[in-house]
């Protein structure tokens, strides 16, 4: 123990028992009682054993309170008299209870303690999983266009003069369409930096539902000018409290997922509902569904579909993992499923205490 937490200890304990003196004094005054005495130390024991470290200052708390009833409380006053009849008993069994009770007290916060250091090592391992998970996203995810943008660029540069204008046109398209992947999944990337920032603990205020979802239908089009989606949402006017550009990119990662990959031309379906102090955000598509296989580690942040084996630039790894650590964030929950004819994708927010508005 060091020499602070020593002081502090001998403080602590002194503070306490001058104030349960005082209490017991000011007690005694007033009723001429002194039964009720030893249960003002028994309760200034139980408040040292919560505030001090170790078990010494509960044990010595208990030593203290039995030799101050004695003193000032039990006839003869101010003198210490241990030998009364039936007095030993009683004073012992004093001494025995409120060491117990010390004891008992600074074992339930040592285990508390030890439970915080557990918690925040399965923290710590869940968090290296998260970095392994997506370091193997990036891997997946980014080296295709990569590849793609310097074989498309170095074909142009080298045989330029042989290709005809659709050629060109066509080498530029790909390297703008994989730049332009390329740049949605460093703001991906930038979502999940934000997070670790902050601790996994994000600034959270009160957003419109409509507008989050509006919003990221709205940047979602301007990337798939031909997506074609179909949203229902409540129709009370309802505040959750979220990180409003996350949950946006969520929404956006899961509805390009399943333009991507459900290998269906029929409508997206973005669903929204609140129940039970909590919002649902359901993402379906009327595709193949997803491998059986894949679902239980679809957001590991590594999972391929058939899909994107022959276009690997459009992968799921990062989006997915990114998703799934942006909701974990809000303490809120993601899964998918396979449905008779589609997947479906769905992950809550919880309303918290505020109350939505009608």
């Amino acid at each position: 123990m060091d020499r602070k937490t020593l002081l502090c200890n001998i403080l602590t304990t002194a503070l306490i028992l001058g104030f349960s003196t005082a209490v017991s004094f000011a007690f005694y005054r007033i009723s001429g009682n002194a039964e009720n005495v030893p249960a003002f130390y028994m309760l200034a024991v139980v408040f040292i054993a919560r505030f001090t470290t170790g078990y010494v200052p509960g044990i010595a708390a208990a030593l203290i309170s039995v030799v101050c009833v004695n003193y000032a409380f039990t006839s003869p006053y101010f003198s210490l008299a241990f030998n009364l009849d039936g007095y030993p008993v009683t004073f012992a069994s004093m001494l025995i209870i409120a060491c117990l009770t010390s004891m008992t007290t600074t074992h339930l916060k040592e285990k508390n303690r030890i439970l915080r250091e557990q918690e925040k090592l399965l923290m710590e391992a869940e968090k290296e999983k998260m970095r392994a998970n997506l370091l193997r996203a990036v891997s997946h995810d980014l080296r295709t266009p990569l590849t793609s943008i310097i074989g498309a660029s170095s074909t142009y540069l080298e045989n330029g003069a042989f290709l005809s204008e659709g050629e060109k046109l066509q080498m530029v398209q790909t390297i703008y369409d994989d730049s332009n992947w390329l740049l949605h999944m460093v703001e991906n990337l930038l979502s999940v930096t934000k997070i670790r920032q902050d601790g996994a603990r994000l600034t959270k205020t009160l957003e419109p539902l409509e507008e989050v979802v509006s919003e990221a239908v709205s940047r979602l089009k301007k990337r798939i000018p031909d997506a074609s989606i179909r949203v229902t949402t409540p129709e009370n006017f309802i505040m959750v409290p979220m990180d409003a550009t996350l949950i946006e990119q969520v929404i956006i990662n899961l509805l390009e997922n399943g333009i991507y990959h459900s290998g269906s031309t029929e409508p997206m379906e973005l669903t929204v509902i609140a129940a039970e102090r909590q919002v649902y955000f359901r993402i379906r598509d009327h595709g193949h569904g997803i491998r059986e296989d894949l679902l239980p580690r679809i957001f590991d942040g590594y999972a391929d579909t058939p899909a994107s084996s022959g276009d690997s630039r459009k992968g799921m790894g990062i989006g997915l993992s990114i998703c799934k650590t942006i909701i974990m964030a809000h303490n809120g929950r993601i899964w998918a499923q396979n449905l008779s004819d589609g997947a479906l994708f769905t992950f809550t927010l919880p309303l918290g205490d505020e109350p939505y508005e009608s």
